[in-house]
């Protein structure tokens, strides 16, 4: 009998027997550890050992009051259970007086459920009014309405209004800011070093600005997302993402550096309009004439931002149009979601992301800048740079000081 293997035969190799064991070693060593896990975990549930640790004392509830929406019906409240266990909702007092309730959806409440309180409650224009929610275990939560004013509906014939206002807001200044760029073209080395650092100044200004009023509604949000440790860990995570994407074919320039200036603005626009919309469906914005100004002249300052990477490599006019939309139109979506779905937590998530990606841009206009400049190799400090730091620092200061109510 012939022992030569035929042309059809297949011989595995010692090498690919090695490889086929090696994989089934990491996949036993994955899978053993998540079954013993699991055992435990059953076993933890079936068998009950923390009964013996039972004093008889109330379970650790925690209610977060999320939206508020009065209307001829009376007091609409989202609130959100953030307890260890299960809670029930038993009273509700408006002004000291117990008043009927109803519950959507009704039961108890989960850990990180939400429901909505009804209270036909005959709220007057203008006044101020005390809710307090009474748990089952006699724990009370207070929610202060502090002038009663009707809730815009958020219907779709507020939608036209709400995309004018957001782009008076966000899309307008940004562009304006643009239309600067053929007077920066004329700078030279000294100029394109002090615009560099003018736009790490309104950045800088910017990424302080969206961490502090993320961690602000962060603290309204539930105890249970742990506010201040998302705001920072969704900074780190967007700061890294995108400086991984960003540095994926070496350090950006241009009109690539311009366009991560526009997504890191209009990160932070998304979220400025987030809290903008919600403030409008609350009833408790008020944006006058001048506020509304004033956030268009602070925002024109971000539009000279994004243009001066672009003074020494023109590119194409198309560019300047989806540049603004970049930068500006998120605006305009913020504050349609935040009339129509927000949350604290949201809200708070979307500025951070926000915020990690104008570090980002930092970094790289940082980069930017010290290439193009010859003196930070030698260790000398251009005045220049520090004076377009200072500059850009100071006039969002000042620019802000507009739109702070």
């Amino acid at each position: 009998m012939n022992d030569i293997a035929g042309p059809d035969t297949v011989v595995a190799s010692p090498a690919r027997t090695v490889t086929t064991r090696s994989r089934y070693a990491i996949a036993l060593w994955i899978a053993l550890p998540l079954f013993l896990l699991g055992l435990a975990a059953t076993w933890l549930v079936v068998s009950d050992p923390l009964r013996a640790f039972n004093n008889g004392a109330p379970p650790v509830e925690r209610l977060t009051f999320e939206r508020r929406i009065l209307d001829d019906t009376g007091i609409h409240l989202l609130v959100r259970a953030g307890g260890s266990e299960p809670m029930t909702i038993a009273q509700v007092q408006v002004d000291n007086a117990y008043w009927t309730f109803t519950q959507d959806p009704p039961g108890g409440l989960a850990r990180l459920a939400t429901a909505w309180i009804h209270v036909p409650f005959p709220w007057t224009l203008g006044e101020a009014h005390a809710v307090r929610v009474v748990t089952k275990t006699g724990t009370t939560f207070d929610h202060e309405i502090p002038v009663a004013v009707r809730t815009p509906e958020a219907d779709s014939s507020q939608l036209v209004p709400q995309a004018m206002l957001g782009a008076f807001v966000g899309l307008l200044p940004v562009s304006l800011g643009l239309m600067f760029y053929p007077l920066l073209r004329g700078v030279g080395s000294r100029g394109m070093s002090f615009l560099l650092a003018l736009t790490m100044g309104l950045l800088g200004f910017l990424f302080v600005d969206a961490i502090e009023d993320a961690i602000e509604l962060a603290e309204a949000a539930a105890a249970a997302f742990q506010g201040s440790v998302m705001v920072v860990l969704a900074a780190a995570i967007s700061f890294l993402l995108l400086w991984a994407v960003g540095r994926r074919r070496g350090a950006p320039t241009g009109l690539a550096l311009a366009t991560y200036i526009a997504l890191g603005i209009g990160l932070h626009n998304l979220g400025e309009g987030l809290a903008i919309g919600a403030a409008f469906t609350a009833g408790a914005a008020g944006l006058g004439l001048f506020l509304v100004l004033g956030f268009t002249l602070h925002n024109i300052t971000e539009g000279i931002g994004i243009a001066a990477p672009l003074v020494k490599e023109p590119p194409p006019r198309s560019a300047f149009v989806w540049l603004a939309l970049l930068a500006g139109a998120p605006a305009i979506v913020g504050m349609w979601f935040g009339s129509l779905a927000y949350s604290p937590q949201w809200a708070a998530l979307a500025l951070a992301v926000g915020a990690g990606a104008i570090l980002q841009v930092i970094v790289e206009v940082g980069a930017y800048l010290r290439r193009l400049d010859e003196r930070w190799k030698t260790g000398a400090i251009p005045v220049s740079a520090i004076a377009g730091l200072v500059a850009g620092l100071s006039l969002m200061y000042a620019t802000a000081v507009l739109v702070k109510v």
